[in-house]
This record gives structure tokens, C-alpha cells and sequence, in this order.
């Protein structure tokens, strides 16, 4: 009898339905599983087979044929140990098939029967959603990331007897109750804790309220590290979309724990210098997304960016350009979602000391250390901004600088705007050039301003349009209807000459 078991695989954080086929027949002895099944799922038989006899039921010594459908794309992961199961006892007439097609079966199984936890459940369950399938059994420990989707009947197990005995109609299986989440401090960090530097908290402000690139170079210990670590906690909270997202792209690349099952705050990734391009902008043999992904709807922050390969820095002119990323390979091609702010911070020179006179680099030095980063990766940089060490009156200083909420306050408020403006969740630094012509219009005084800059700051046409998006980022701050000289002014004082 061949029985036939719903589940679900994704190739990078897109899901597809799958579908596990088992038959057991006449013939000698044996476990063959077949549909381009990677070396975790092929060894899953003896997980298998270990699991259903320690649950108290008999695997005969006949033939057992597994088929994983549709065969032509290639399925990894251990997911598949739990419908496999399934799908044996299915045919030997343990489990009933009227329940079998509602629901999407994953989990991994332990020799005991035990169910673990998986990656990309969350993918899985919008994949129901979106195929209006009833219902998804996981494993107890991916339900909170899970249960985010609504719409979808979710159904927590610990092992296999217990999903026998559900699909059976025999007992009924109890959703855990939410935690309530406790009330307190978003973030450990606060804008309160930095001295001084008041117009790097300011370009930090712009950033956060339009969702604009920020370039900070300074002498070290001035703060860079320190200001661009505390920019989440001035970004809005995130919507169930953007939870939604973020988690998807968590889930399916394993970096959800028990602790977090879900990202419901602002991403922050702070990759070293000497990660590889694959881990920055993903990929690999199996696809999964690197830190542009992973810092989706939040911060990407390279400190000490000209100690990163050439090669690494340049990959992030696409995403940067289109908030995605587009890797193509000879077996996949996968697009994920990169829309983040990036803020990059570096040293003015190998010594560091260049602000302050006392540089012991030559001028040779100096050029060679400032051109690791490339001309059109800093066209593609919103603020620029040359930080000095604090003063001593600064340093000494034991006044709190004005805290985070406060900050998140009027960056809330300018979005707010800009929401309106576009009718959407979209904002100032992703708008197209024909919104720029709408939104950003010039009086005249403004405008030949700006054209008269365009010489002074070498600005090209992207330049051009980022100077106009920064301008009307500040004055969306302020609440201005339209884009005033001193904006513009503003806006050009961040480009780098």
C-alpha cells in the first residue's frame, strides 16, 4: 500500500510543498530512499527505523521505498525524518490517512522517538498558509516561531506515539500558552551613555528616520562603535510584517534558540573583517543567507571597514542599490530580501592619529589606507562624517546625554510622515527617481544651491538624488512640508568632498 505525507522543504527562505511517498512490497530486505535526497536525509532510515521499533511498533523485513516529490529538486536537512515515519506506519495500516492530507508533517527524530527541533518551520507554515493547508505538526520547540503566523492550526509534538495517537483521533494536543512578555528596557545600550559628539548622534538620527547609509571615519575611541551599536534602539519597533520576515530568514538559516524564537527586534550584525564574501552576501552549496540578509530590516555595521577584502566590500553595491540580494548558481538561483542600514566606520589612516596632528603616516600611506573603500561604494553612502576625539572637559564630563527614546520619538515621527507621503511602509532612502521628482522639489534658491555643489562635491547622478532624499529626511524631522535651503545645506555638509 503506498501512503503519501505532506511536508515541506525551502532553497534559500522560499518554501515549497513536498511530498513523501512510502510503499512497502515483497522483495528482500531493505530501506532505499530516493527524489535527490542529500547524505542527513539518506541517513535518516536508520533514525527511522530505530525510532518506530523503540515506539512500540514493527518495521517487517520487506522492501521499503521512500520517495521524496517533486524529485528533481535536491532536499536537505534531517525535517524529513518524521514524515518518513509517518508514511511507513501510514502504509502498514498504523496511522489513519483521513488527516494525513490537512496537514504538513516536519521534525527530526531521535533513536527513542523523540521529535527535535528543525530549521525553517516558520517557512514552512506561511508555506501552508499560502497553499491553504489546515494545519502544521512540528516539533514543541519551534511553535513560538511558528505560532507568529496566524491563520494556520499548529500542533506542538514531542515524539512519535504522540503524533500516531493525534492523526488517529486519539487524544488532542494542547497549544502551549504565550509567555507574557516582560515589560522593561528594549535594549541594554542607550544613547544617553555617549559624551559629546552631537552632530555623529545627529547624522545617527538622519539615518535611523530615513534609513540612510552612514560612513563615519575618526580617530580611535572617538565613538564610532559605540554610536552605530546604539542606532536600533532609535529605529521604530517592527511591525508583524517585518517580524514575520526577519524571523523567516532566521528560522531558515538555524540561528533561532530557545531564548529567541523569534525576531521581534531590530537586527544588528557586526560581521569581523575577515568573513568570507559567501557569509556577508550568502550562498554556498546549499543557499543560505549571509549578514545583508540576516541584518534585513535592521543594521549592518562593518567597523573598521578598509580592513575588509575589496572583493567583500564590492558585492554590497546591489544590495545596497536594490535591497536585495541575487545569487545564482549552476544548481539554484535565490533572492533575498537586504533592505538594512549600513553604517561603516574606519580609522582616517593606518595610525589613526590624522585629525589630530600628530599622524606619523606618509602622505602615500594616507591615500593608499582611504582608497581600500572604492568610488562607487561611497556613492552609494548617504552621510559621511570625520569624527575628532572627545575634549577633556567631555571626557571628564559625568552628564547624561539625552536618551533613546526621546531620539526614537522624532525618528517615529518623521516615518510617520513618510509613511503617509507613499501610502506604504516605504521611506525617504528607498525612494525611486520618479518619487524623488514628486516629493523633493526645490525652490529656487535651493536649487541652485545644490547645482552649483554638484562641481565642489564631484556629485554624480546618484549623489545628486541622495543629497534630495537626506534633505527631505531633515526636513520631515522638523515637520516641514517642503525642502528648505537649510536642509539642503545641511545634507550637502555629509558628502564627502
Amino acid at each position: 500500500m503506498v501512503s503519501k505525507v505532506l511536508s515541506s522543504s525551502y532553497i534559500g527562505i522560499e518554501s515549497y510543498i513536498l511530498e513523501v511517498e512510502a510503499d512497502i512490497m515483497a522483495g528482500l530486505p531493505s530501506f532505499n530512499i530516493v527524489g535527490l535526497a542529500d547524505v542527513a536525509i539518506s541517513e535518516s532510515k536508520e533514525r527511522v527505523r530505530a525510532a518506530i521499533k523503540n515506539s512500540g511498533y514493527e518495521v517487517p523485513a520487506r522492501r521499503i521505498v521512500i520517495n521524496l516529490s517533486p524529485a528533481g529538486i535536491r532536499k536537505e536537512g534531517a525535517s524529513f525524518d518524521l514524515p518518513i515515519a509517518i508514511g511507513i506506519l501510514a502504509s502498514l495500516g498504523e496511522v489513519e490517512n483521513k488527516k494525513l492530507k490537512k496537514y504538513i508533517v516536519l521534525g527530526e527524530l531521535s533513536l527513542n522517538g523523540d521529535i527535535r527541533k528543525i530549521d525553517g518551520a516558520i517557512n514552512s507554515v506561511i508555506c501552508a498558509k499560502e497553499n491553504e493547508i489546515f494545519g502544521v505538526i512540528l516539533p514543541r520547540e519551534n511553535y513560538l516561531e511558528a505560532s507568529v503566523i496566524k491563520g494556520v492550526e499548529i500542533i506542538p509534538v514531542d515524539n512519535l506515539v504522540q503524533v500516531v495517537q493525534f492523526l488517529n483521533d486519539k487524544i488532542e494536543i494542547e497549544s502551549p500558552k504565550a509567555e507574557e512578555k516582560k515589560e522593561g528596557e528594549d535594549y541594554s545600550v542607550d544613547f544617553k551613555e555617549v559624551k559629546g559628539q552631537v552632530q555623529a548622534k545627529r547624522c545617527i538620527e538622519i539615518a535611523a528616520a530615513g534609513g540612510h547609509n552612514f560612513y563615519m571615519i575618526g580617530t580611535p575611541g572617538a565613538g564610532k562603535s559605540m554610536l552605530a551599536k546604539r542606532l536600533p534602539t532609535i529605529l521604530p519597533p517592527m511591525s508583524e510584517g517585518e517580524i514575520i520576515e526577519s524571523t523567516k530568514i532566521y528560522s531558515s538559516t538555524g540561528l533561532l534558540t530557545k531564548d529567541i524564537p523569534i525576531i521581534d527586534k531590530r537586527p544588528f550584525r557586526s560581521p569581523h573583517h575577515s568573513s568570507s564574501m559567501v557569509s556577508i552576501v550568502g550562498g554556498g552549496r546549499v543557499p543560505k543567507a549571509g549578514e545583508v540578509s540576516l541584518a534585513h530590516n535592521g543594521v549592518l555595521f562593518l567597523d573598521e571597514v578598509t580592513e575588509f577584502p575589496r572583493m567583500v566590500l564590492e558585492t554590497l553595491r546591489q544590495p545596497l542599490e536594490d535591497k536585495k540580494v541575487s545569487i545564482t548558481r549552476a544548481e539554484y538561483r535565490v533572492e533575498m530580501p537586504a533592505d538594512m542600514v549600513l553604517i561603516m566606520a574606519s580609522n582616517p589612516c593606518p595610525c589613526g592619529n590624522l585629525f589630530e596632528n600628530r599622524c606619523s603616516c606618509s602622505l602615500s600611506q594616507i591615500n593608499r589606507y582611504q582608497h581600500k573603500i572604492s568610488g562607487p561604494l561611497l556613492d552609494r553612502i548617504d552621510l559621511y562624517l570625520e569624527i575628532k576625539k572627545l575634549s577633556r572637559s567631555e571626557l571628564a564630563s559625568y552628564e547624561e546625554g539625552e536618551r533613546s527614546v526621546k531620539i526614537r520619538e522624532r525618528v517615529e515621527k518623521a516615518r510617520k510622515i513618510q509613511w503617509e507621503r507613499f501610502g506604504s511602509s516605504k521611506i525617504n532612502g528607498n525612494m525611486t527617481p520618479k518619487e524623488i521628482k514628486k516629493y523633493c522639489k526645490l525652490d529656487d534658491k535651493s536649487k541652485k544651491v545644490l547645482i552649483d555643489s554638484i562641481d565642489i562635491f564631484g556629485l554624480s547622478g546618484r549623489s545628486y538624488d541622495k543629497v534630495l532624499k537626506v534633505g527631505r529626511t531633515i526636513a520631515d524631522l522638523e515637520g516641514s512640508k517642503n525642502i528648505e535651503l537649510s536642509h539642503i545645506m545641511e545634507a550637502l555638509s555629509y558628502r564627502k568632498k
